[in-house]
C-alpha cells in the first residue's frame, strides 16, 4: 500500500473530485475481429460508480448538451492482441462549433496515476469550454483505474484503519507495523485483481489511446496530459511519434528520475509550496492567524505533527486525526492556492484540538467521500506505478536516505521517503527505472511547467523537453503556484495553449507568463 500522498504526479482535479459511473470490468471472451473496426454506442452517462467515488450523472453542459459515455474493447494483453477484451470506459462532449472548423478530439488524461476522466472532465469541463468550440472533449478511465476494469485492494474498514497508521516510524516496532500493513495491502490487490495487475502499464495505456484515436476517427492524436498525463503522453509519443497532432504537457513529470529522485524531488516541491504559502499568510494584510512570521508558521506546523504523532486529536468521528492524516491534508491543500485558506483554517481548528478541515483534505488526497466510501484511486495508484517502476527499495536503504529527505524537508522528508517502500512486496515486476519519452519525428509538443508546483517540480518541464528531441517539446514557464498552469485561469498560459491546439500557433520556446 503507497504511502497516503505518494500519489506520484497527481493533478488537483483528480484528488479533489470525488465524482464517477457504472463498472466494465475485463471479458472472458475474445477478440474475434480487428479492434480498430469495432463502433463506439454513445449512451448518456450514468452515475458513477464506487469505484470512481460515487455521486450523480454529470449535468448537462451550460448549453444543454449531455455528457455521453461507450465502452472501448481493448486486449487485456497487448502482446496477445485475439486474447482476452478489457472494457475501457470513456465520456465524452461532442464539438459546440461550426462542424467544418471541427479539427477532432482533443483526449484528456488528468493524472494520478489513478485518476478518473471520466468523473473529472465533466467537473471541469466549463474550464474546456475555448477548446470545445474545435474539438469533441474527450477523457477517460485507463485500464484499472473506475470503471475500466477497477484494481480492488482492501475495502473502505481497512482504508480507513491504513489512512491512520503512523507511516513515518520511529522505532523497529513501528516499522515493522508499517511494513507489514503494506504486504497485507499488496497481497490483497493480488488476491483480488491477480488477473489484470500485469496489464496496467503506461505502455499498455499509451496503446489504448492509439486504439481511441482510431475507433474515434482521428488521423493524429491531440492531447492536453496533466501531472501523470505527461508522462501518460511521453510514452505515447515514444511509441507512436507519427501519430502525434497537436499536444499539450501540463505540471509535468520528470521522465528522467528514477521512483527514489522522483520522490526526492516532491519533498523539495512541497516544502517549497509550504514556503510559499508560510510567506503568503504572514505578508498578507492582515495578521496571520497560525504564526507572526513565515518561520513561525513552519515551527507550529512540525510542533503540531510531532505531537499527533503520540496524542491524535478530534477528526471526523470516529476517526481522530493523526500524524500522517495531518500530514496528508496539509499536502491536498498545498496543491492549489485556491486551498490556501482552507488550510489556514485546518490549522487553527487543529491548534485548539479540532482535526475536521484538515481531515477533510486528506480524505479528498485518499479518494474517500462524506460516505465513508473509498474511490479505487490508492489501489489503482499503487498498481500502475509498481508496475511501471522496476526499482525495489528495502526499509534499510530507505533508513539510509532518511537524513537526506529530512534535509530536503523536515515536515515531508520522512513521510515520502519511507513512501517507496510501497512497491517493495509488490507481485508484478516493474518495467522500467523511469519512462523512455524520446519521440524524434514527433510533432511539436507545448510543456508547461509551473514555478511553484508542489508535485511534479518545475525543473521536470525542462527534463522533459530535452528527453522527448530536437525539435519536439517547446517550454513554455507560468510563474506561479499549485498544480498545473493552465486550469490557474492564468490568461498568458490559456492564449498561449489555446492559440497552439485551436490554431496551430506554437508558442515561442522560452515564454514566460507570469
Amino acid at each position: 500500500m503507497p504511502n497516503p500522498f505518494r500519489l506520484r504526479a497527481t493533478a488537483l482535479t483528480a484528488t479533489a473530485v470525488l465524482l464517477s459511473a457504472v463498472l466494465a470490468g475485463c471479458g472472458d471472451d475474445s477478440q474475434d475481429e480487428d479492434p480498430t473496426a469495432q463502433k463506439l454506442s454513445w449512451k448518456d452517462c450514468p452515475a458513477p460508480s464506487e469505484a470512481e467515488g460515487g455521486g450523480s450523472a454529470p449535468s448537462p453542459l451550460a448549453d444543454g448538451d449531455r455528457w455521453q459515455c461507450a465502452t472501448l474493447k481493448a486486449p487485456l494483453d497487448w502482446d496477445e492482441p485475439k486474447g482476452d477484451t478489457i472494457g475501457i470506459a470513456l465520456i465524452r462532449a461532442k464539438a459546440s462549433g461550426d462542424e467544418s472548423k471541427r479539427i477532432g478530439s482533443l483526449i484528456f488524461n488528468f493524472g494520478g496515476p489513478g485518476g478518473s476522466g471520466i468523473t473529472t472532465l465533466p467537473a471541469f469541463g466549463a474550464d474546456y469550454a475555448k477548446l470545445r468550440t474545435r474539438y469533441d472533449l474527450v477523457s477517460f478511465d485507463p485500464r484499472g483505474v473506475g470503471r475500466s476494469d477497477p484494481v480492488k485492494c482492501e475495502n473502505d474498514q481497512q482504508l480507513d484503519a491504513y489512512f491512520q497508521q503512523d507511516s513515518t516510524p520511529e522505532n523497529a516496532a513501528e516499522r515493522t507495523e508499517l511494513l507489514d500493513n503494506t504486504k497485507e495491502f499488496n497481497a490483497a490487490c493480488e488476491k483480488n485483481s491477480k488477473k489484470v495487475l500485469p496489464h496496467v502499464r503506461t505502455t499498455d495505456v499509451a496503446r489504448d489511446m492509439d486504439l481511441m484515436r482510431q475507433v474515434l476517427g482521428d488521423d493524429k492524436m491531440h492531447y492536453f496530459g496533466i501531472s501523470y498525463g505527461t508522462e501518460l503522453g511521453g510514452v505515447y509519443a515514444h511509441l507512436f511519434p507519427k501519430n502525434v497532432g497537436r499536444a499539450v504537457f501540463d505540471a509535468v513529470v520528470d521522465p528522467t528520475q528514477n521512483p527514489e529522485q522522483g520522490s526526492l524531488g516532491q519533498t523539495e516541491g512541497f516544502q517549497l509550496a509550504l514556503d510559499n504559502f508560510a510567506e503568503h499568510c504572514t505578508s498578507s494584510a492582515e495578521d496571520c492567524p497560525i504564526g507572526d512570521s513565515a518561520q513561525d508558521v513552519k515551527n507550529r506546523i512540525a510542533k503540531l505533527l510531532k505531537d499527533l504523532d503520540s496524542k491524535p486529536i478530534t477528526g471526523i468521528f470516529p476517526r481522530e486525526l493523526t500524524q500522517t492524516a495531518a500530514t496528508s491534508g496539509i499536502a491536498q491543500a498545498l496543491y492549489s492556492q485556491d486551498f490556501w485558506d482552507y488550510l489556514t483554517q485546518g490549522l487553527e481548528q487543529a491548534y485548539d484540538g479540532n482535526g475536521q478541515t484538515l481531515m477533510l483534505l486528506s480524505d479528498s488526497l485518499n479518494g474517500r467521500n462524506e460516505n465513508g466510501e473509498y474511490s479505487n484511486l490508492a489501489a489503482a495508484n499503487v498498481s500502475i506505478n509498481c508496475a511501471d517502476d522496476k526499482p525495489r527499495y528495502t526499509p534499510e536503504y530507505v533508513e539510509r536516505k532518511l537524513p537526506e529527505f529530512r534535509a530536503a524537508s523536515p515536515v515531508f522528508g520522512d513521510y515520502l521517503a519511507w513512501s517507496m517502500v510501497s512497491c517493495t512486496d509488490w507481485a508484478v515486476a516493474g518495467s522500467a527505472d523511469h519512462p523512455d519519452v524520446s519521440a524524434p519525428g514527433a510533432a511539436p509538443i507545448v510543456v508547461v511547467g509551473n514555478t511553484g508546483d508542489p508535485a511534479t517540480p518545475y525543473e521536470g518541464a525542462r527534463k522533459m523537453v530535452q528527453a522527448l528531441g530536437k525539435g519536439v517539446g517547446v517550454e513554455l514557464t507560468y510563474k506561479g503556484q499549485g498544480h498545473g498552469a493552465y486550469d490557474s485561469k492564468n490568461k498568458c498560459v490559456q492564449s498561449a495553449v489555446n492559440g497552439y491546439l485551436l490554431d496551430g500557433k506554437i508558442p515561442a520556446a522560452g515564454t514566460v507568463c507570469s
